[in-house]
């Protein structure tokens, strides 16, 4: 799913993922496995080959989780950076779908993008991760749900063809109602 995560617009990543593809361990995750849990050490980072993965958080006082992102076909997965150094994760990753993904330590990954080869690439993943993360936050107190999830839509029109209502609304930190009704005034134009 191309849009969705905008990080890697503009990032010749093609050396990387070929990296994944030649050097990692193929692993097949059924919908619903972890790829890592919350509060565990994250070890691993993926290149999904298919299927797709949930970023998810625990809000212990509200008593629920909620989506906080998503990982797609062609795209990387993992607690990224921590990961690399392999702390404690902040978040769950758990598979949507069933998924098949090229797997490496978070240590071999550290090494290959601190090369010389590489530096420049690690540095400017990190820059377009936080300008996305950044715009993301702002957007939650400058625009309304409606225009976030026209927003979504504009960036990644395929997204409501391969995520549950469910899943963009947690996304989004809003109720199923709430996207349904965005969606019928959009579509009908109330």
């Amino acid at each position: 799913m191309t849009g969705f995560n905008s990080y890697i617009d503009g990032l010749d990543l093609s050396e990387l993922k070929a990296y994944f593809v030649n050097r990692g361990r193929v692993t097949q995750y059924a919908k619903g496995d972890y790829f890592v849990k919350a509060g565990e050490e994250s070890r691993f980072i993926g290149f999904v080959d298919c299927g797709y993965f949930n970023y998810k958080v625990h809000n212990f006082s509200e008593g629920k989780g909620y989506i906080t992102g998503f990982a797609f076909e062609g795209e990387f997965v993992g607690d990224y950076p921590n990961c690399l150094s392999g702390k404690t994760s902040e978040v769950a990753i758990v598979a949507g779908t069933s998924c098949k993904v090229y797997m490496l330590e978070g240590g071999e990954l550290c090494k290959l993008l601190d090369s010389d080869d590489m530096r420049n690439l690690k540095q400017t993943i990190f820059e377009h991760l936080f300008s996305q993360v950044y715009t993301q936050y702002l957007d939650t107190y400058r625009v309304t749900t409606r225009e976030r999830y026209k927003r979504l839509l504009l960036r990644c029109p395929e997204i409501v063809q391969s995520i549950n209502l469910k899943d963009i609304a947690s996304y989004l930190k809003v109720t199923p109602t709430t996207i349904s009704n965005i969606r019928r005034e959009i579509t009908f134009g109330l």
